[in-house]
This record gives C-alpha cells, sequence and structure tokens, in this order.
C-alpha cells in the first residue's frame, strides 16, 4: 500500500529534483540545471515533493510573487508526477497540498505555464479549475 507524504523540499535537499527536471528536458546539462537551481534558491523559490515512502515521486516548483495584477500568489512551476505514478491520485494530493499551502500563507490564487502541445497536462489543469487567460511568450537571447 502506497504511503504518501507531502513536504517542502529543503535547499540543502533540493538536488534530488534533477531527475524530474531531466525527464521533463533532458536537453539542459546537469551542471546547468544545478547552477540554475543554486541560483533560484537565492530568490523566492521553494519546491514541494510528494514521497512514497522515502522515494521522492512528484515535484513543484512554488515561487511566492506579488503581482499588480492578481496579488500575491504562488506560480507552479515544473509540476511532474514520476510516470510509475502518474494516474494515481498523486497529482490530485500535490495540488491540494500546494492550494492549502497557498492559502495558509495569505496568497489570493496560483497560476502556472503549460506548453501548447501538452494537452493532457492542459485537460488536467482545466479539470482542476485553471483558466486559460493568454499566451507566454519567450525570447532567448545568445551569451
Amino acid at each position: 500500500m502506497d504511503k504518501f507524504t507531502i513536504r517542502l523540499i529543503p535547499s540543502e535537499k533540493m538536488m534530488s529534483i534533477l531527475p524530474f527536471l531531466k525527464m521533463l528536458d533532458n536537453t539542459i546539462d546537469e551542471d546547468v540545471l544545478k547552477s540554475r537551481i543554486k541560483d533560484m534558491l537565492l530568490s523566492n523559490y521553494k519546491c514541494v515533493g510528494i514521497y512514497n515512502d522515502k522515494d521522492l515521486i512528484g515535484i513543484s516548483g512554488l515561487w511566492i510573487l506579488n503581482k499588480y495584477y492578481i496579488g500575491k500568489h504562488i506560480e507552479l512551476d515544473n509540476v511532474m508526477v514520476h510516470p510509475d505514478y502518474q494516474g494515481k491520485d498523486v497529482g490530485n494530493k500535490l495540488l491540494e497540498w500546494i492550494s492549502n499551502y497557498c492559502i495558509s500563507i495569505g496568497c489570493n490564487a496560483s497560476e502556472l505555464n503549460c506548453y501548447v502541445n501538452n494537452n493532457e497536462g492542459i485537460k488536467f489543469w482545466l479539470n482542476k479549475g485553471y483558466k486559460l487567460v493568454g499566451f507566454h511568450f519567450q525570447k532567448k537571447y545568445k551569451k
């Protein structure tokens, strides 16, 4: 029987999310990911993990932000459940925890980005009450 626990991942254990980030995008060098995580931890970045016993089986980055159009909110980032646990209510448990955490720290809302070609993700978020309100644009600059 699965025994799930959910908690914020301590800064010193943050590199435990690397396998999930590699599953999301295996084109980014691991040393680059490590460097970015270290920089993110200097900002308002947190990450929550869901565990089956001691095994990390899902993650969501959390940016605590305050923007004029929505107020204080949490932006979910790189939400992922390990493929072995997808379809087993793990994502729902993780989102319920995030919602309760969001409210407990005085946030008005949560928001996220989802890739336009991630049809399963889009369906999941719409079913969770999220509304599609815009497009996320990106422009990369060469170094």
